[in-house]
């Protein structure tokens, strides 16, 4: 095995270790939290079966992670190491037209595809056993397996034709193919942010406009005095899948839509919904979603520059048993190896997520007038969805994209 092989060995190790002590930390200071007095601010939101009823959640998603962790690990090295990468190679040249736009991109969805589909077990296990046994999946077997066989398709209809455009832009413009690149891949993330409101959410859930109401009304006139213009409010049936809640606003423009989950207005009150959208509406009029988008636009342009230079370096994909200067298995290789970089960045990247949250939440408080709704909302939330209270903070750093309850909590108490 040469140098790059082992480099990149040696980075898909570290992080498996990482993943493995994290989830280490966090499950000892569950179990720490389980066997001491609860802080008062834990107490407030659980009762005591509640809160071990959520540590064991978390212990066995926690269990059930090392095991995730190193299966996803074993089938990257697989692609990485055991010679089937080269082989689909071949075999895609020989069916497809060597060396072009289509071939290359045919190479790149099928290989993500099998990873895919080694994943498919995990997913099973996951919702038909852990999410089972805490009451949460609502799921039968042919709606897990439909939703699966949709992104299946999905991802086939969107990826290939997008790698076909960019390989095929490395064929007509050279060395500045990467910039061509990172500019259509922007163009691809505005359409879809158009696209999905309308036509790939429904294709998963069905929409319907919340029924008329003092609920719809409380709602609406909260959007008007805060400057908030969507097409409309819309439940979602989430109530099929599983039993935990969300809200959220998608689109843009005058495609933006409100969606609530049908079991997230079943829970809460009318003045803790109309908060929780209070929250949703504050990132938008603070700007964090044109922020989220300028931050995307730099993670793809260093992402397209650095495949790029991968791209024109023969010996990379040479390492991997590909031949010296293959575009198809140095991109894919390149998308491979970018998880387990992307790793040692997610604290800081959830460091800004959760800046993002704290700023929304202060919004939701001013605009509501006082916390009481918004802490009410978490506090159903956390427990109805079994939240774990007690993260080990570096776990939290690489894993938590939101604040812990008790830390909304105390920064709403705070802010003015």
């Amino acid at each position: 095995m040469n140098v790059v092989a082992l480099g990149s060995l040696a980075l898909l190790g570290l992080r498996w270790a990482a993943e493995a002590i994290l989830g280490w930390l966090n499950r000892r200071a569950v179990l720490r939290a389980m066997a001491a007095p609860r802080p008062a601010a834990v107490s407030a939101v659980m009762d005591e079966a509640t809160f071990r009823r959520s540590a064991e959640y978390t212990l066995a998603r926690s269990r059930f992670g090392v095991f995730s962790d190193t299966w996803e690990v074993g089938v990257l090295a697989i692609a990485l190491y055991s010679g089937i990468g080269p082989r689909i190679f071949i075999w895609t040249e020989r069916w497809g037209r060597p060396g072009t736009s289509w071939t290359d991109a045919l190479f790149v969805v099928l290989f993500l595809s099998l990873m895919g589909a080694a994943s498919v077990p995990l997913g099973a296990w996951e919702q038909f056993r852990i999410e089972s046994t805490f009451g949460f999946n609502r799921m039968g077997a042919g709606l897990w397996i439909a939703d699966r066989a949709k992104g299946t398709a999905l991802s086939w209809a969107l990826g290939f034709p997008l790698a076909w455009a960019v390989f095929a832009l490395m064929g007509a413009v050279g060395r500045g193919w990467w910039i061509w690149g990172w500019m259509l891949m922007m163009a691809v993330q505005c359409v879809l942010l158009l696209a999905y409101p309308r036509w790939i959410l429904p294709l998963f859930n069905r929409l319907s406009p919340l029924p008329e109401g003092a609920l719809k009304a409380r709602l609406l006139a909260l959007a008007e005095r805060t400057a908030f213009r969507a097409a409309a409010i819309q439940l979602m049936d989430g109530s099929r899948r599983s039993s935990h809640s969300n809200a959220f606003f998608t689109g843009f423009g005058r495609f933006r839509r409100i969606v609530l989950y049908d079991t997230l207005v079943e829970r809460l009150e009318p003045e803790e919904l109309e908060a929780v959208l209070a929250h949703e509406i504050g990132h938008y009029q603070l700007g964090h979603v044109p922020k989220a988008l300028a931050m995307s636009t730099i993670v793809w342009a260093v992402c397209f520059a650095g495949v790029a230079y991968l791209i024109s370096a023969p010996w990379f994909a040479a390492s991997f048993g590909y031949p010296a200067g293959a575009v198809a298995p140095a991109a894919f290789l390149a998308m491979l190896l970018a998880g387990p970089v992307g790793f040692w960045i997610s604290p800081l990247a959830n460091l800004l997520s959760r800046r993002n949250e704290y700023a929304a939440d202060a919004f939701a408080r001013r605009t509501i007038g006082t916390p009481a709704p918004m802490v009410a909302s978490l506090r159903k939330l956390a427990r109805d969805n079994l939240s774990n209270l007690t993260p080990h903070p570096w776990f939290s750093a690489f894993h938590y994209s939101h604040p812990t309850l008790v830390e909304r909590e105390r920064a709403l108490a705070e802010s003015r």
